[in-house]
């Protein structure tokens, strides 16, 4: 069969990172395997990129073309919220229709993919290229922030959530390169239900459910660890509102149980580092919190397999790409029943509570972390089952699935 060519829109990209980067990067490597990449993206990553193409079996099959900014920008990029960026970053799409029809000029591509980043607010614009299917997607950014959650916060914080609420609407329906991009789109591609349902409602648009990021198929674990007389839980993230560390920190508290130590991989600006230490001394668990720091992912991952939980607080983003390293690893998840991870989280690998308010979900945490902690069969059970939804939720299942729409369109 003839492989595919696929133009791949892409501006975060990166080998060794998590989040948006390694998001594209592992899109694309798997995506590698069944097709041939043409891949514009951010240079930041130039280097890493262009040393682990050589090592990879399908590297052959990447193309990869450089449209790069400054590091200011890439700063604002990095500094989420701060909508400065998304100026430049359109600056970024235009120069990368510009890139892209130099490629489809000597290249005879048979699908146009806007892979990442997985806002709807920026479509990017290789739908304006005539004459080729166009597919968008994963899709995110269409959750609303649960309002309930701003009780306590600033009035800085609280104004914005409400804004973007608002505006998250106000540009889904009204925006005039949204919608062209919708209605351009031969097939488009939702990271999460919330997506789905947006979609769905305000763009009367089908679109196919595939979470934005996926998980690995491990080898097998010992699983001793889940009786050691310590309980570690991990806790990763960088401290904004919207992951809700505070919770973590009261729901800590609530336990009344010295054995439980929460071990806190990430950082933030400093006035939120600040806050959060002084919470940690006013609560009194100072001898219960392990301050990690921003470590590399492989550091993370290898905390991961050797706690006995995995809780994660956040309230308002798609799937997460830690929740589905967490079950990568073997690790149980406590999150919320919400956005992209509630979807997948399920008895079978975790634990989740129902969005309600920040009281009622410190007492419903707290509850978890102390049933885990008296439970250790439980964890064991859960850890083992990790293997079964490590498949379904696969790199490599996800790309068969892309394909396999690739090929319906074509």
């Amino acid at each position: 069969m003839v492989r595919p060519k696929i133009l791949i829109n892409a501006y975060a990209c990166s080998p060794d990172r998590g989040s948006e980067p390694g998001m594209g990067w592992n899109w694309c490597t798997h995506l590698a395997k069944y097709c041939e990449l043409y891949i514009i993206t951010e240079e930041e990553f130039r280097e890493k990129i262009e040393a682990t193409l050589v090592t990879l079996p399908q590297g052959e099959s990447m193309h990869f073309y450089f449209n790069p900014v400054s590091e200011r920008v890439r700063e604002m990029a990095r500094n989420q919220g701060d909508w400065r960026f998304y100026a430049h970053y359109k600056k970024w799409q235009k120069k990368t229709l510009e890139i892209a029809r130099k490629i489809v000029s000597t290249e005879k591509i048979d699908i146009l993919h806007q892979l990442n980043m997985i806002g709807f607010r920026e479509p990017g614009y290789l739908w304006k290229i005539e004459g080729i299917p166009f597919v968008w997607g994963p899709i995110g950014g269409l959750k609303q922030f649960p309002t309930a959650y701003l009780q306590g916060a600033n009035l800085k914080m609280q104004l914005f959530n409400r804004l973007k609420n608002r505006l998250n609407l106000v540009q889904l329906k009204h925006d005039v390169r949204v919608d062209k991009a919708f209605k351009r789109a031969d097939l488009l591609v939702s990271s999460i239900p919330d997506s789905y349902r947006a979609i769905k409602k305000w763009k009367k648009k089908e679109s196919v459910v595939i979470p934005e990021t996926g998980s690995f198929i491990s080898d097998d674990m010992e699983t001793n660890r889940f009786y050691d007389k310590d309980f570690n839980v991990v806790w990763v993230g960088r401290f904004y509102f919207r992951k809700q560390l505070s919770l973590a920190l009261k729901a800590l508290k609530a336990t009344q149980n010295k054995r439980i130590r929460l071990n806190i991989y990430g950082d933030g600006e400093a006035e939120s580092e600040k806050e959060a230490k002084q919470l940690v001394k006013d609560l009194a668990i100072s001898d219960q919190v392990i301050w990690h720091g921003n470590q590399p992912p492989a550091v993370v991952q290898q905390a991961m397999r050797e706690a006995q939980l995995f809780f994660f607080t956040s309230i308002s983003e798609d799937t997460s790409t830690v929740v589905l390293e967490a079950i990568s690893n073997r690790l149980p998840v406590l999150c919320f029943d919400t956005c992209g991870f509630g979807a997948i989280i399920d008895e079978m690998v975790g634990r989740k509570i129902a969005l309600t308010n920040p009281e009622k979900s410190v007492t419903d945490f707290s509850e978890y972390l102390n049933l885990f902690y008296a439970n250790r069969p439980l964890l064991e059970e859960l850890s083992l089952n990790c293997k079964r939804v490590q498949q379904k939720l696969s790199w490599e299942e996800k790309a068969k699935k892309m394909v396999s729409l690739y090929q319906e369109i074509i």
